[in-house]
């Protein structure tokens, strides 16, 4: 059973869901205007395909020389200095139709694509995407001729928009013509149509235009019982039965009461409007049957002790909540399902208010609410978090409340996010709020090598603009400012799981700023010195977390004992493949310092066992039960041939991440597997995309994965069997002092650079 989510595709469908400034919707599914759309024959507008939406500007065309059929075709052309990490061609169309499955078929033709081209097709709902696909892990790429190609998704009860396209990310060019989009193997206009039952979100129009609410100061009572009511906001979000059953909108019962817990002049008159509050949902019914907390497998209880403290609650609002407690119903939520097979929350009719002006305080503090009760609820990490959780509550009251601009809102949130200690609690779509803020980068990868930050390459195509620098450097200052004071300023607005994770980060952005000549101070040698570079426009939204991995390709003999495969750019249906390849060598080195670019746990993993094998297990929430978390199954590794039996060893290091984690876990039981290499990101786990309000998107961690005797990963990473880390003499040298190590561990003698170099090249 598939049980882990790519985070990169999660990711890359923020991403495409962001660039979104043009998108074209149909009326209705109309078989002469959608047929005609889909085979790109309505005329041309600006040049772009008539019918389509997508962007960036300058990258899309139609064509009316390479065809496959009829007339005109879409051509999407990236070159180095184009616009964001990817282009995409995009058309949106209500889901009013019924059926099983969705499919896009279409036809693509490549020239020269650096990363991937790929059909995509999403399905939204309230809460965002439901349901992803954009081809990437077949890794289409290169120069191709034409070819026809398919995805397909099922159609999700909750989705109420399909948006559909092409996308190239990287660089070249692609051309898509004759596409097709089907309801189960029929054309989507002749599929059933249906009338969308509404909900109370469809009902309930009193603040579509904002809060009404308005903060210019918060004393110390207020912001106490603003900490109250979030945190009896969100128990009775999820324990409720008017709430949980879909009777409220609870954004909306959020402002309604807001301004009598404001108005309120101390604790207790705070306390007593708030049960007046809940009673006004209606009597609590005795539930039959009643929900209960099993011991069995349980991991850790919900944290409702709370409700039982009356010098915070007032007795008759504890009595109240524990009444709503004890009477909650059975696996009945609405604001929260769990994905099938997977078991992570998945964060339904959360509204993402896209068009909201801001700053709108209610709205703000519904955003914390928000988050803050996900994690008190939903997060498998809670008991990890480290921090004083309600404490944090109460600091981000008065932080989020009083932002006054979009970026100071976003910036606070992605503060709080950091808070939660969990690397997948990001928001992808705000990093550009994060400091270092600027459009530009010096055009140099810089990593934390012996905890300082190294140039460890030179990739941008304008060698003019560092030409001062060199490989190696440790940058010291930027703009006169020790990069030990940048690092601590910005620190607070870095989620991630460690420190590893977070010096990796550091690297990624330190260079960031404002376009233009950059004064770097740098250490070299010995040598202190102060040097100039330029800043330039780079695709600062690609949110890969780069790679340590060699060039070329991701299968090759680096000599006839030693079989190297890197899994950024493997493809899952080559596995065999890879292992036939491999077979007669003493030693397979799996280089996971980088994000796998195709599932491949149990493709790959099956060849490399000789039994089954346990290699993980997994804690989920409770819907019965909001807080809790039990353990799950086992997941297990069953031999399939080729068997391959030399000798496993895998690489990671801090850009070894999520599914990178998880992948790693399975492969080194592999008998006599050795990991080597340096701390992993310590971010595991399906990730449940989170909207918040302002149109951001957010994630969470939303099952735990441990090992099979319940070691964690969360935090702690993949710890290796043999650590090296590289030095900085070592990238001075342009030396892979891990990939030594490797090769040490397969050979069983020390490997010079030059022989590792000539193993390189060959």
């Amino acid at each position: 059973m598939l049980r882990y989510v790519l985070a990169l595709v999660t990711i890359l469908t923020i991403g495409v869901h962001a660039q979104e400034t043009s998108v074209s919707k149909a009326p209705d599914h109309s078989a002469s205007d959608l047929a005609a759309a889909l085979a790109f024959e309505i005329q041309p507008v600006g040049g772009m395909p008539g019918g389509w939406g997508g962007g960036p500007s300058g990258t899309i065309f139609a064509d009316d020389k390479v065809v496959h059929g009829g007339r005109w075709s879409a051509r999407i052309e990236r070159h180095p200095d184009s616009s964001n990490k990817f282009s995409t061609i995009t058309k949106s169309i209500p889901v009013n139709f019924s059926g099983k499955t969705v499919e896009l078929r279409g036809f693509l033709r490549t020239e020269d694509v650096s990363d991937f081209v790929g059909l995509w097709m999403r399905e939204d709902g309230d809460a965002g995407a439901l349901e992803f696909d954009n081809m990437q892990t077949r890794q289409l790429k290169g120069t191709t001729e034409w070819k026809e190609y398919a995805i397909t998704l099922p159609v999700n009860s909750e989705a109420k928009q399909l948006v559909f396209g092409v996308l190239v990310a990287g660089t070249g060019k692609a051309w898509a013509d004759d596409l097709q989009l089907l309801v189960d193997g029929k054309p989507v206009w002749d599929a059933p149509r249906f009338e969308r039952p509404t909900t109370v979100l469809d009902r309930d129009h009193e603040f579509d235009g904002g809060s009404a609410i308005n903060i210019s100061e918060l004393s110390k009572v207020q912001i106490g019982n603003l900490a109250t009511l979030g945190r009896v906001w969100g128990f009775l979000k999820y324990y409720h039965p008017k709430v949980t059953s879909g009777e409220r909108n609870w954004d909306y019962d959020l402002f309604r009461v807001l301004p009598k817990i404001l108005a309120a002049p101390d604790r207790e008159g705070a306390n007593a409007a708030l049960p007046h509050w809940v009673k006004s949902l209606g009597e609590i019914a005795p539930c039959n049957p009643c929900a209960e907390l099993k011991e069995k497998d349980l991991y850790f209880p919900p944290d409702l002790n709370w409700l039982a403290d009356t010098t915070l609650l007032g007795s008759d609002l504890s009595k109240t909540l524990r009444l709503v407690r004890d009477n909650r119903l059975l696996d009945k939520q609405f604001y929260v399902s769990m994905v099938v097979d997977v078991h992570n929350p998945s964060f339904d009719h959360e509204l993402g208010y896209d068009n909201l002006k801001l700053p709108d305080a209610g709205v703000q503090l519904l955003a914390l609410y928000r988050f803050w009760n996900i994690i008190e609820y939903w997060s498998p990490y809670r008991d990890i978090v480290g921090e004083d959780w309600a404490g944090v509550l109460t600091e981000f009251i008065p932080r989020i409340a009083f932002a006054k601009t979009s970026d100071a809102y976003q910036r606070e949130l992605l503060a709080l996010l950091t808070k939660a200690h969990d690397g997948h609690a990001n928001m992808w779509s705000s990093l550009q709020a994060r400091p270092p803020v600027g459009k530009c980068q010096i055009p140099v990868t810089v990593r934390f090598v012996e905890n300082q930050p190294v140039i460890g390459g030179f990739p941008a195509s304008d060698p003019g603009s560092v030409a001062d620098l060199k490989l190696g450097d440790v940058i010291t200052e930027l703009d006169g400012v020790a990069v030990s004071k940048l690092t601590e300023e910005w620190a607070p607005y870095y989620s991630t799981s460690n420190q590893a994770a977070r010096l990796r980060d550091f690297g990624r952005y330190l260079t960031r700023g404002e376009c233009g000549d950059a004064v770097v101070g740098v250490r070299r040698g010995a040598e202190n010195l102060k040097v100039t570079a330029k800043r330039v426009s780079l695709a600062i939204n690609d949110y890969s977390p780069g790679t340590h991995d060699l060039p070329g390709p991701a299968f090759r003999l680096l000599s006839k004992d030693v079989a190297y495969l890197k899994l950024s750019s493997v493809k899952d249906a080559d596995a065999k493949d890879y292992v036939q390849k491999a077979a007669g060598t003493k030693g397979m080195i799996i280089d996971i310092r980088n994000y796998p670019s195709s599932f491949m746990v149990f493709a790959l993993g099956s060849l490399l066992v000789r039994s089954e094998t346990p290699f993980a297990t997994f804690t989920e929430g409770d819907l019965s039960n909001p807080g809790a978390f039990h353990w799950g199954e086992i997941e297990s590794l069953k031999p399939e041939q080729p068997h391959y039996s030399g000798k496993v060893v895998i690489l990671v290091d801090e850009t070894s991440m999520s599914q990178a984690e998880y992948t790693a876990m399975a492969f080194r039981i592999a008998p006599g597997a050795v990991v080597v290499g340096s701390t992993t990101s310590g971010a595991d786990g399906n990730v449940s995309p989170v909207p918040l309000p302002g149109g951001l998107h957010a994630m969470i961690s939303g099952i735990g994965v441990f090992y099979p005797d319940k070691t964690p990963t969360q935090q702690v990473g993949i710890v290796p069997n043999v650590k090296v880390t590289p030095t900085i003499a070592g990238i001075r040298a342009g030396r892979d002092e891990v990939l030594e190590e490797a090769l040490h561990q397969i050979l069983g003698r020390q490997v010079s650079a030059a022989e590792v170099e000539r193993m390189v090249k060959e």
